[in-house]
């Protein structure tokens, strides 16, 4: 029996996906059958993304809420798109804009369906890649500009310490909820997931480093 998923992409642990999964419940979709991941949409090397490539299947079909939650590298866009709609067999539907990204409109028109996707494809996945090399370059420039003024200190860093590290055990036991770490810790949400993110990396660098060391001796 087919099935019908959701996929949903936001930049960084600090974002919220709340909106998109929302958007997903709303037609219907299992909270199973929801994937969603916390990173980059530079490539597609994310975990919740190739769980839900892999669980794909003939005449399956995918909502996402538009084509940039799905990749903003535009090869890899048309190569994912068409290895899911043309190898899987399966359908993708971009929320944003159901007339153009629907799957199933196009593979009714047969053959000059596929032509018409591929020209809709490649127009708006360029023009995906275009919007994040700006957003990018005008970072840069804005950067420069802050320096040459003096104005640039660059993203206060807050010490990551034993209180830290005591409040986020607790949270992670379930012991306490995150509004509640928050509080004692007097982090607002965004910075409170991100020394998170950063906490853990640190703690995958350290197991890393251990295993090394161990095997050395």
């Amino acid at each position: 029996m087919a099935k019908t998923m959701g996929y949903c992409r936001v930049s960084s642990i600090d974002q919220n996906e709340t909106r998109q999964i929302l958007k997903m419940k709303s037609l219907g979709i299992e909270d199973r059958y929801i994937f969603v991941d916390k990173q980059s949409g530079k490539d597609f090397n994310r975990p919740e993304y190739q769980l839900m490539k892999r669980f794909c299947e003939e005449d399956d079909l995918i909502y996402i809420d538009s084509l940039d939650r799905l990749g903003r590298n535009y090869d890899n866009i048309i190569t994912e798109w068409k290895h899911i709609t043309r190898i899987v067999n399966a359908n993708i539907v971009c929320l944003d804009n159901e007339t153009l990204f629907d799957s199933r409109k196009f593979k009714s028109m047969g053959d000059i369906g596929k032509l018409m996707e591929d020209q809709f494809l490649s127009l708006l996945s360029y023009v995906a890649e275009q919007e994040r090399k700006q957003i990018k370059q005008r970072q840069a420039e804005g950067i420069v500009i802050a320096k040459s003024q003096g104005k640039y200190k660059g993203r206060k860093k807050i010490e990551i310490n034993y209180k830290f590290e005591n409040i986020y055990v607790k949270w992670k036991n379930g012991e306490i909820t995150a509004v509640n770490a928050m509080v004692l810790l007097g982090f607002k949400r965004n910075t409170f997931y991100r020394r998170v993110k950063e906490y853990e990396i640190n703690l995958e660098w350290q197991v890393k480093q251990n295993i090394i060391l161990q095997s050395n001796n």
